[in-house]
Parts: C-alpha cells; structure tokens; sequence
C-alpha cells in the first residue's frame, strides 16, 4: 500500500529533505567529529517539523567507515529512532564509504517503522510508492554500484568497466511509470555532458573512468546524489548532490552547508513535474576557517575574541623563522587548531608537489595513503588498517631520523641472525 504524506504542506507540494555524505564517526586530522554531527543531525530534525517534511532522503555514505565504531553506530541509531517517533518516512542507500550489508540489516523491521534501507544488490532495485493530492510519487533506492556489480546480473549487456553503461542497464530494467513522479537516490560520481561537479582538493582522486553521464537519469523528476561534498546541481536543477552537513577539509572552509529541500507539485500529461528547490543552511557546533598571520598577531587577545576561539582553524604563519612552541602556543588560545603551516615553506612546497595534491596533504603522509588506498580498492581504510599503517609510518619515520631506514633494518637483523 502506498505511504500518505505525514505533514500537509501549503500549496499541497510534497517537501522531501534530501541529505547526504554524513560520514559519521569521522575524525579529522585527529579530532572525532561525532558531537559536531549529533548537533548537526538534530538541526536536520528541527528543519524537517519547521519544514513539515513528507519524507526524508539519506543519499549514502552514512558511515565514514565500512566498519564503524560502537559510538558512531550509537548515533545513527539515535537518529532513526528520531525519525521513527516522527513518523517521517526515510529512504536510505549506502554510499562507496558504507558497508552495504550493514546498511541492510533489518531493513524488513525497519521499513514496518517507515525506514527505508536499500537492499544488497540482486539485480532489482527497490521502490517505494508515496501518494498525495497529485498522485503517486515513486522513490527508488539504488546502492552504490560499480559494473561489476551489475555485469554478474546483466552477462549479455555490453558493460565492461563503463560506470554509465552499468547504471543504465539497471535503470532499464527497471518498470518505471513516467506518467507519474519519480525520485532517485543514487550514490555515484556524475558528470553533464563532459562537466564535472565542484570538488574539493580532498576529492580529486574521485571521478575519472567512474563517472556517470546524468543523461541516465532522464526518466526521473528528481535524482537525490551523495558522493561530492559541495552542495550543487549537475546540468539541470532536478539533478543535485546534496553535500555533507558539515566541513571536513581546509578546502571546504568556503562552503555553504545545509539540508537541500525540494518541493514535488504536479506532473502535467506532458512535460517535467513542477519542482521547487532551496537549501536550509546547518549552524554548525564549531565552524572550520582558515586564518593567516604572525603568531604574535593571531594570539592577541583582541583577534582571537573576534571570532568563535573554539572553531576548527587550519593556520598558516607568516613569521619569517619557526616560532618555538608555535602550536602550543596556539592551542592555549584556540583550543581546535587542526593544521598549522608556514607560509615561506607552503610557497616551497607548491613548486615541488603536484597541483592535485592540498596543502594539507602535502603534510600528512597518513592522508596520503588513505586517499591512494581509497583509490585503489573502493573502500576506506578500516579503523584497524588506519592504526597498523599510523604505527608503520611512525616506525619509518623515527628510523629515518635516526639515519636508519626500517627495511634495512629489518634486513641486517635477519642477516645477522643466520650468521647465528
């Protein structure tokens, strides 16, 4: 039986909140984000009552790691059940960062509850139907997918390693009435005619052969994205990601974070469905800025009291020689400095280091690895993958101040211990 609206809004328009890139349990650059996202989820709330909100969207990457912690489960259980005793029905998929099986556990219980997960992939995508004063609005929940995915259900379809082909095969098989309203919540890398989105210096190792030309979305009035964290339409304004709720790079300290709401009127006989689109900005606990000066500067009691002291800095200084005990000296003033750099040594690192590469990067060798080995295997680092590799960089880099190398190291040991 198809869902009723839970709210009645003016104009009769069906407002749906569409959110996405949530990465909870997160840390960056060493500090956990998880009170950052809790007060950020409960704005989310807030905004779907002052909203009336029909439906909510979740479009992936609700976790940022495929198994997450005890604390970061605890809180996307908290948000469910928030959801739950709103009786605001949600529709959610998993994203590159998720466990997919996660993300389908229970989901029969779940969806008694008005929660929608996306189920494992089998070739089907589930629908959803919704209906108001216009008619039916169908929601369809499709999970992260690469072409191989797809080519184990589709071995007669032409796919290979073409993402675009391998979304619209299943979008094919799919028995969608374009008579009616349809809405997508898809989690892939999509790009308009060639164009790709906005993204931050963090996630230009995304993209490339695992694009997703938005001509497959053609079908839908709506298409809910996750993947890039800039909230931004791709071509049309029907076509959109989300963004994430909160900054989690230095190159994100310009965006405008919010939960996007869309608006659903009716479909004429022929022609798109009447849309309405706005973002609701998220107040964050702790914003994140960049700042820049002289360490004598930014310390002064009247700089730091003009702005939140507690916001999550990344600092570059402009004092000619280091500063002894600079970063301290910092953190006894802003409690939740992230980074801090020079910038006669940022200036020397932009010759030697490539362009693709932040300046935050450029420093952080832990980041380095995580975003190659993201790359190189679909998936991030584990909580348990992160600690091994952390303690085989710190043991690298004491050998190396040491004048020793660990593999050579190693080497002269086991040598040593045949010569026994």
């Amino acid at each position: 039986m198809p869902l009723q609206p839970s709210g009645t809004n003016q104009k009769g328009l069906m407002k749906l909140l569409h959110i996405a890139d949530l990465h909870i349990g997160k840390t960056v650059n060493g500090f956990p984000m998880l009170e950052d996202q809790r007060h950020a989820l409960a704005q989310v709330l807030a905004i779907a009552e002052r909203e009336n909100a029909d439906a909510l969207l979740l479009a992936g990457d609700i976790y940022d790691k495929s198994a997450p912690s005890a604390e970061a489960v605890a809180l996307v259980d908290w948000l469910l059940c928030e959801v739950a005793k709103r009786s605001l029905p949600c529709f959610a998929i998993p994203g590159n960062h998720d466990s997919a099986e996660r993300v389908a556990y229970a989901a029969g219980p779940l969806a008694l509850q008005g929660i929608h997960m996306a189920p494992l992939f089998d070739g089907l995508v589930k629908s959803v139907e919704m209906q108001d004063e216009f008619g039916s609005v169908t929601f369809w929940l499709f999970p992260f997918l690469k072409p191989a995915n797809v080519s184990r259900y589709f071995p007669d379809a032409d796919i290979g390693t073409d993402y675009t082909a391998a979304l619209r095969t299943v979008i094919d098989a799919c028995d969608i009435d374009e008579t009616q309203r349809n809405v997508l919540l898809c989690h892939q890398f999509v790009t308009w005619n060639g164009s790709e989105p906005e993204r931050s210096d963090s996630e230009l190792s995304v993209g490339g052969l695992d694009n997703v030309d938005a001509s497959v979305f053609e079908r839908f009035d709506y298409v809910a994205l996750g993947h890039i964290h800039r909230p931004q339409r791709i071509g049309r304004d029907s076509i959109r990601y989300a963004g994430s709720l909160l900054k989690y790079s230095a190159s994100e300290t310009e965006h405008v974070k919010g939960v996007t709401v869309i608006a659903l009127g009716a479909k004429p006989e022929s022609g798109a469905c009447s849309i309405e689109i706005s973002l609701a900005p998220i107040e964050p606990l702790h914003d994140m800025r960049k700042v820049k000066g002289p360490l004598s500067e930014l310390i002064d009691p009247a700089i730091a009291e003009s702005a939140d002291h507690k916001d999550y800095l990344h600092v570059t200084l402009t004092d000619e020689e280091p500063a002894i005990d600079a970063l301290a000296r910092l953190r006894a003033v802003y409690p939740n400095v992230m980074t801090l750099e020079y910038e006669r040594k940022r200036q020397r690192a932009a010759v030697e280091t490539p362009a693709a590469l932040d300046d935050e990067e450029a420093l952080d060798p832990m980041m380095l690895f995580a975003r190659f080995f993201e790359e190189r295997t679909g998936t991030a680092l584990s909580d348990q993958q992160e600690k091994m590799a952390f303690k085989a960089m710190h043991a690298q880099m004491a050998a190396e101040s040491e004048g020793t190398d660990v593999s050579q190291t190693r080497s002269a040991s086991e040598q040593e211990g045949s010569r026994r």
